[in-house]
C-alpha cells in the first residue's frame, strides 16, 4: 500500500484500509435487484426510484425515505463486511481490471504486460503456494532467530518495516509541513495486533471476547508454524503489545499537525531513544539521506526505548515471527492465510467467507503496481468528456466556496482574505496522472508469491524513502485511477478524484445536474471542505503548517465546530457505542460543507432559471437525494463497532442524518417542520463554512 494514504497525510471520502482488511472490491448483491437499481439510477433524473421506501416520511428519516426498500430488501454478502454504493463501484471497478490483467497477462507483449501477469498469476498458483507452505518464509524467519543483540533487534526493526512487516516503530515519507519544498521522514507509533491501542483496555463483554479471540489466534499462528510454547508465548506478546499501546496516543491526538509534527535533527533520537543504535538504523531503514525527521510521538519514542530493554530477547524474537507470519498470512498456504481471516475479517468485522482468490490476486495487482494497471483503466474507460465535465463542476464548486467564504459572518476581513487565498491556490487533479510511474525496477516472477509481495514492498519503500533530498514530486498520486474514492492533500494544497469514482451514483453523464451536484458535487464540496476542517484549515495555501487566523476567528471557528461534535456524539448507532465526534469532525465538517456549497454551485448553475420537475421531485429534493442515495450502505455490527473505534468517518446513514438537519435548504425543500424527525430547532444547527 502506498504510504501516502495516512490519515495525518491525506483527507479522503472513505475510510481508508487497514492492513488486515482488503478494500471492497468484491461485493454482490442478494438476487438480481441490484443491475436493475443501477439501470433506473441511469436513466431519468438519475435518482433510484425502486430504492425508496415512501411509507417513511422524508421529514422523519431522509435515509430510509431514499433507500429504506434496498436496505429492506439487501443482504450482506458473506464476503463482505459492508455493502452499497461504493462496494458496487468497487466491484465494477474489479472486473474491469480483472479483464485489463487478462490481456494483459495472455497478451504478454511487453515488459508491463509480463510483469502484471507474472504477480496475478503467482497469486492464483494455489497448488505452487499450498506445496511450497511456510517453506517460503524460511529466510525471513531465519533473519528473525539471527537476532542476538538489542543492536540486531533494532536494526531488524529497520528492515522489517521496509517489507511490511509490522513492528513497534513505522516510517514513511510526507512533505515537512513547516518547509514544504523539502521531503522528510516520520517515526510513527506501531506494532500492535488489536486494530487500535484502545481495544487493550476494553473492559466490556464485546471487548473482553475480542481479545479473547486474538489470544487464540496468536497460539493459532505459532502452532501452524511449528514454534513451541505458544501458550506462553501468546501471553507474553499480549503483554508486550499491551505495553507498548499503553503509550501510544489515541487517534483523536493523531489528527492534530501540531501535536504529530515534531522535528528532530537525527543526532537528537539517541537522547530521546537510547536503545537504538540510530547510525545503523538509519542505513538499514534505507534513511541515510535523512539529517532531520518528524516524530509523531515523542513521549512513545521514550518509553518504547525502555521496553526494548526490558523485554528478554525470546519474547521479541517471538513477536517478530508473530508480525511476520502474520503480514504473510493472505499470500500463504490455505492453514494460516484461513486462521488470519478467521480473526481479522471474522471475529474482527463479522465477514463469513473470503473473496474469490480471483479477486484477491485483483487487490494485489492493484497494491503492486497500480499505474501500470491504471494506465490501461484509463484509456478503456474513462472518456475525456467525463473530465471535461468534471472540470466545470470543480470551477462552479470553487466559486460557490468563495461566494460563501465572502459572506461569512463570523469570520473577520482579515481571515476572510487567507481563506479566499488557500481556496485561489488549490490544484485540482482529475481521472488520472499527467506522468504515469515506472516500475521496470521491480523483479517478479510467476511462481513466487511471497516473493513477489516482499519486493513489490521493498520497491515501494525504496521508492518513497528515495524521494529524500530530492525535489517535490507534484505530478504524483496516492491513489491509482481505478480506486473508488477522492482525497485531500494538505501539504500540496490539492483535491484529488480517480477515473473510477467518477460514475453513478456519484456522477451521470446522462442524468440531472440536481443529481449530479447531490453526488459528485458533494464529494467535490467534501473534498474542498477538507482545506477549511479544523485539520486541513491549520495549514495555508501554499501547504505549510501555519496559523492564518485571527485569535478570535479562531475562537468562532471553535464554537461551531464544537457544536457540530456534541451532535455526532448524540448519535448511538449501535447500543452502548456513540459516534466519537472528535475523532469524525474532520469528515463531518467536509460533509456538511461540501453538501451545503454543492446546493449553492447548484442555485448558481441554474442562473436565476427554475429547475424542472422530474419524477415528481424539484431540483432542490433531486440534490438532497442525490447525497442521500450515495451513502446507502448496510454493514455488520462487528465492523460498525470496530469504525466507531478507528474510522474518522461517519457510518454512512449519519452522513446522511447529520449533515441534511443543519441545511436550512433542506427544510424549504422537504417542508420539514418542529416535531418531525429530522429537525433541529434553528439555535442548534450549524454553518461553518
Amino acid at each position: 500500500m502506498n504510504k501516502l494514504l495516512l490519515p495525518l497525510a491525506i483527507a479522503g471520502i472513505l475510510a481508508g484500509c487497514s492492513k488486515s482488511e482488503a478494500p471492497d472490491t468484491s461485493a454482490r448483491m442478494a438476487g438480481n435487484t441490484e443491475s436493475a437499481a443501477v439501470q433506473q439510477a441511469s436513466l431519468g433524473s438519475g435518482i433510484d426510484l425502486a430504492a425508496m421506501n415512501t411509507s417513511v416520511r422524508p421529514q422523519d428519516d431522509f435515509f430510509a425515505y431514499v433507500n429504506g426498500n434496498w436496505m429492506n430488501n439487501t443482504e450482506i454478502p458473506a464476503d463482505k463486511s459492508r455493502w452499497g454504493g461504493f462496494s458496487i463501484l468497487r466491484d465494477q471497478s474489479t472486473e474491469r481490471v480483472k479483464a485489463l490483467i487478462m490481456e494483459a497477462s495472455e497478451g504478454a507483449n511487453s515488459a508491463d504486460d509480463r510483469q502484471i501477469g507474472a504477480l496475478y498469476n503467482s497469486f492464483m498458483d494455489e497448488k505452487q503456494i499450498e506445496a511450497t507452505g511456510l517453506d517460503a518464509l524460511t529466510a525471513e524467519l531465519q533473519k528473525v532467530d539471527a537476532i542476538d543483540s538489542r543492536k540486531d533487534l533494532t536494526d531488524y526493526f529497520a528492515y522489517a518495516d521496509t517489507v511490511g512487516y509490522q513492528v513497534p516503530l513505522g516510517v514513511f515519507i510526507y512533505q515537512d509541513i513547516k518547509d514544504v519544498e523539502n521531503y522528510i521522514a516520520f517515526l510513527w507509533q506501531s506494532g500492535l495486533g488489536l486494530p487500535d491501542r484502545d481495544y487493550y483496555f476494553d473492559e466490556s463483554e464485546k471487548g473482553q471476547k475480542l481479545q479473547q479471540a486474538y489470544m487464540d489466534y496468536l497460539v493459532k499462528v505459532q502452532d501452524i508454524a511449528g514454534l513451541k510454547d505458544s501458550s506462553t508465548f501468546a501471553d507474553k506478546i499480549y503483554a508486550l503489545e499491551k505495553s507498548l499501546a499503553k503509550h501510544q496516543r489515541t487517534r483523536v491526538d493523531n489528527r492534530d499537525p501540531e501535536k504529530y509534527f515534531n522535528k528532530k535533527a537525527t543526532a537528537e533520537l539517541a537522547d530521546l531513544m537510547p536503545a537504538v543504535d540510530w547510525q545503523s538504523y538509519l542505513s538499514k531503514a534505507m534513511l541515510d539521506k535523512a539529517d532531520h525527521v518528524a516524530v509523531g510521538q515523542p513521549e512513545y519514542l521514550q518509553a518504547t526505548s525502555k521496553i526494548i530493554n526490558e523485554t528478554d530477547m525470546d519474547t521479541w524474537r517471538r513477536y517478530l515471527k508473530v508480525k511476520l507470519l502474520t503480514a504473510m498470512a493472505p499470500y500463504m498456504n490455505s492453514e494460516l492465510a484461513q486462521a488470519h481471516f478467521d480473526f481479522y475479517s471474522t471475529a474482527v468485522r463479522g465477514i463469513k467467507e473470503m473473496e474469490p482468490r480471483w479477486k484477491r490476486a485483483v487487490q494485489f495487482v492493484n497494491g503492486s503496481v497500480g499505474e501500470l494497471v491504471g494506465k490501461r483503466y484509463v484509456e478503456k474507460y474513462f472518456p475525456p468528456e467525463a473530465k471535461a465535465r468534471m472540470v466545470e463542476l470543480v470551477d462552479n464548486l470553487k466559486a460557490a466556496y468563495r461566494d460563501s467564504i465572502e459572506d461569512l459572518t463570523w469570520m473577520s476581513e482579515e481571515t476572510k482574505q487567507q481563506a479566499l487565498d488557500k481556496l485561489a491556490n488549490f490544484t485540482t487533479k482529475i481521472g488520472y496522472p499527467d506522468k504515469w510511474r515506472d516500475y521496470s525496477g521491480l523483479k517478479v516472477s510467476a511462481d513466487n508469491l511471497a516473493g513477489n509481495v516482499l519486493a513489490a514492498n521493498l520497491f515501494e519503500a525504496k521508492y518513497e524513502r528515495g524521494k529524500l533530498g530530492q525535489p517535490i514530486n507534484r505530478h504524483e498520486w496516492g491513489m491509482s485511477p481505478q480506486t473508488v474514492n477522492a482525497y485531500y492533500n494538505p501539504a500540496m494544497n490539492e483535491i484529488v478524484f480517480p477515473a473510477a469514482i467518477l460514475q453513478p451514483p456519484f456522477f451521470n453523464m446522462q442524468a440531472d445536474d440536481a443529481v449530479n451536484y447531490g453526488g459528485i458535487g458533494g464529494v467535490i464540496g467534501h473534498e474542498i471542505g477538507h482545506g477549511f476542517d479544523d485539520k486541513g484549515s491549520k495549514f495555508d495555501g501554499k501547504g505549510y503548517l501555519n496559523n492564518w487566523w485571527t485569535d478570535s476567528d479562531r475562537d468562532n471557528f471553535e464554537h461551531l465546530t464544537g457544536k457540530l461534535v456534541a451532535q455526532y456524539n448524540s448519535f448511538e448507532p449501535l447500543e452502548g457505542e456513540h459516534i466519537n465526534g472528535e475523532l469524525t469532525l474532520g469528515e463531518n465538517i467536509g460533509d456538511l460543507s461540501g453538501l451545503g456549497i454543492a446546493y449553492k454551485a447548484y442555485k448558481m448553475s441554474l442562473d436565476g432559471k427554475e429547475a424542472p420537475v422530474i419524477d415528481g421531485f424539484s431540483g432542490d429534493q433531486r440534490l438532497f437525494m442525490g447525497w442521500a442515495q450515495v451513502w446507502r450502505s448496510k454493514i455488520r455490527d462487528e465492523a460498525l463497532s470496530e469504525r466507531l473505534k478507528t474510522d474518522p468517518h461517519s457510518p454512512a446513514k449519519y452522513r446522511v442524518r447529520g449533515v441534511l438537519p443543519n441545511i436550512s435548504a433542506f427544510y424549504t425543500a422537504f417542508d420539514v417542520k418542529e416535531g418531525d424527525g429530522m429537525y433541529l430547532p434553528e439555535e442548534e444547527r450549524v454553518v461553518i463554512w
